[in-house]
């Protein structure tokens, strides 16, 4: 395994800015629930102030992660930002509690989620915004328009939707070019796949959320530990590079609030696993996945 360096990852192009594939997701840098700031502050601090040094340009957070802090914490620990790095965000979520999330299009509120989060991040422009949830309760065309006329306006430059079908995402498309796609994916969830082969076909970046989890895969014996052990990494970097080899749109985001850890997660960027270990993983993963259904 090489050193730890997202490069080694491959790249991905939004637009004319080319990024590394592996980034980071900055929802674990908030509280119990996702609310709140972190138990241990200066930790979540330095973990983000690592990742320039690891090759990590590309960072997925949201203005409900908190709500509103992961993205002060983003602008205090980088700004001023590397000029090749790209803080991604979304909007669309309004936060009650803990574990609590409710979709809200309105476009009027979409508008305000952009504006802050300009704010917060400490930018005249939102890089890649991504809508984080569509709200049944509002007329996908309102909240479509209110994105396109904020990207209109120089507001944000790529747009990109979360949890969405394929249908979402060419009725979208009729509004804006739709940049990424954000939906669960991993070795055994394959409820997105049919969102990943469109994306694919397409150039579309497919951001899985929850890149790492391996389900009954991660215990010993099975052929996830199995080849590990074999390669010399934890099964954890193991399913990190089954889903970075699954397609090269895939731009997965593994989150944390730990130095050594973001490290372990980066240092999967450099496994290349044979096509029969992928062959192997892919299988056992769709076992597990029809199992769990």
């Amino acid at each position: 395994m090489s050193e730890a360096n997202a490069a080694a990852s491959g790249q991905f192009s939004i637009g004319k800015r080319a990024i590394n594939r592996l980034g980071y997701g900055a929802m674990r840098i908030t509280g119990e629930g996702i609310w709140g700031r972190p138990k241990d502050p200066k930790a979540a601090a330095a973990t983000l102030k690592r990742l320039p040094e690891l090759g990590v340009n590309f960072i997925d957070t949201a203005d409900s992660y908190g709500p509103f802090v992961s993205e002060t914490m983003i602008r205090e620990a980088l700004k001023p930002y590397p000029k090749d790095m790209l803080v991604a965000t979304k909007g669309g979520l309004v936060r009650h509690g803990p574990n609590v999330w409710l979709p809200l299009g309105r476009p009027e509120y979409l508008r305000q989620c952009v504006l802050m989060s300009m704010r917060r991040l400490g930018v005249k422009k939102i890089g890649l915004w991504q809508l984080h949830r569509i709200d049944p309760r509002v007329p996908r065309k309102e909240q479509f328009e209110a994105i396109r006329d904020m990207q209109s306006e120089g507001l944000i430059q790529h747009v990109g939707l979360s949890e969405v079908s394929v249908a979402d995402i060419s009725l979208a498309q009729k509004y804006f070019k739709v940049a990424t796609v954000q939906n669960r994916y991993n070795l055994v969830d394959r409820t997105s796949e049919d969102v990943l082969d469109f994306c694919a076909a397409r150039g579309i970046g497919f951001i899985p959320w929850f890149p790492l989890a391996a389900g009954a895969l991660a215990k010993d014996g099975s052929v996830l530990s199995e080849i590990a052990k074999k390669i010399g990494a934890t099964p954890g970097q193991v399913a990190l590079a089954w889903v970075l080899k699954r397609s090269p749109v895939m731009l997965p985001i593994p989150g944390t609030s730990s130095v050594a850890h973001l490290k372990e997660n980066v240092a999967a960027a450099g496994i290349e696993l044979s096509d029969e270990d992928f062959a192997a993983l892919d299988a056992q993963g769709k076992a597990e996945f029809k199992k769990a259904a």
